[in-house]
């Protein structure tokens, strides 16, 4: 890969982030789902969501519940591309509404797996963790 190469595969990384935080703001289930393959997992403590449509329903719930007015953070600390695969390794976490700073117990160390799907990326796994404990 060229230094060219990975540059604009971490550029378009970034924008898949960048455009499922905007589907989060808007409570947008569908367009936040519509980022991952139809094969995705999301591994969170206490929850697993198996496959695209897993995650849609899970979203569009808590869109509506426990995660209305949330803003999500994820601020990527390293991203490693190899072929069509990356792995983005991020400080993430839930702003609940009016909250300007992510609050301790809800900082998150997350692990994305993306794949280039038909030259678009997509996020194929997703797993975190709470940084303190």
């Amino acid at each position: 890969m060229t230094t060219t190469t990975v540059a604009t595969d971490e550029a378009a990384i970034r924008s898949v982030l960048g455009r499922m935080y905007e589907a989060w703001s808007a409570h947008d289930a569908d367009a936040f789902a519509d980022l991952y393959t139809a094969d995705a997992t999301v591994v969170m403590p206490g929850l697993l969501n198996d496959g695209r449509e897993a995650i849609r329903e899970f979203m569009a719930a808590a869109f509506a519940g426990r995660l209305a007015g949330t803003q999500g953070v994820d601020v990527p600390q390293k991203i490693r591309i190899t072929g069509d695969t990356a792995i983005v390794v991020s400080h993430a976490g839930t702003l609940m509404p009016g909250e300007t700073t992510l609050a301790a117990e809800r900082e998150r160390h997350a692990t994305w797996v993306f794949v280039r799907e038909g030259g678009d990326w997509k996020i194929a796994a997703y797993a975190n963790a709470p940084v303190h404990l």
